[in-house]
């Protein structure tokens, strides 16, 4: 038996190549990044964050909305869906929006179907949110935030945080500055502190 095998037992075969464990502690740091958002939790580590790029969305009512008119103000963008045990959370976004959109504040809604849960068309998505919840604030067409067919939003969030929605109304609020500011999961509210701290934060160095 040889000496190196004594002082450590350890086959050589168990042994973690230094390439191998490097991708394995950034995958891992990524899951708990995902993980806690989903549940509800801000999570970020030492992650450069970059501006966000300008993207457009097709606007539920025609035409596009564009981040470009929202520079120097903060927004957030929740993925929403109307047959989910969390629908009821548009109430409470309406409130976050009617709260400070008069200092520049934007909410945007992005209906999807990623987890089966919206309805078939733009127009009872609209007609929906309309009847139930009396929302105007800016709404997408039905988009995808997750996999190959991601919205170029949820993609560079992704990108940038390790961020992916698991489930409806996930939440993810951009700053003054373009940058990701955080990323909450459903069980967290839009009204809670956690959000609108960072808001009132955000609108403070607004320009």
């Amino acid at each position: 038996m040889m000496l190196d095998q004594l002082i450590d037992p350890v086959p050589t075969w168990l042994r973690i190549k230094p390439m191998i464990k490097t991708k394995l502690i950034k995958r891992l740091r990524q899951c708990v990044i995902v993980l806690g958002a989903s549940l509800g939790m801000n999570v970020f580590t030492n992650i450069a964050v970059a501006e966000m790029p300008y993207v457009e969305f097709p606007s539920i009512d025609g035409g596009i909305l564009e981040t470009a008119e929202w520079r120097g103000k903060p927004y957030l963008v929740v993925n929403t869906a109307s047959r989910c045990g969390f629908t009821g959370q548009y109430s409470a976004m309406q409130e976050l929006y009617d709260k400070y959109r008069d200092k520049g504040f934007r909410l945007l809604a992005v209906p999807s179907d990623d987890f089966n849960q919206e309805l078939n068309t733009d127009a009872e998505v609209k007609d929906f949110c309309e009847l139930n919840y009396d929302l105007d604030m800016p709404m997408t067409s039905r988009l995808s935030i997750r996999g190959s067919k991601a919205h170029p939003f949820y993609r560079e969030v992704k990108s940038q945080s390790g961020f992916v929605p698991l489930w409806n109304f996930s939440k993810v609020l951009i700053g003054a500055d373009g940058k990701l500011l955080g990323t909450w999961g459903p069980l967290t509210k839009p009204m809670s502190p956690k959000i609108t701290k960072l808001i009132e934060a955000a609108l403070s160095e607004s320009f």
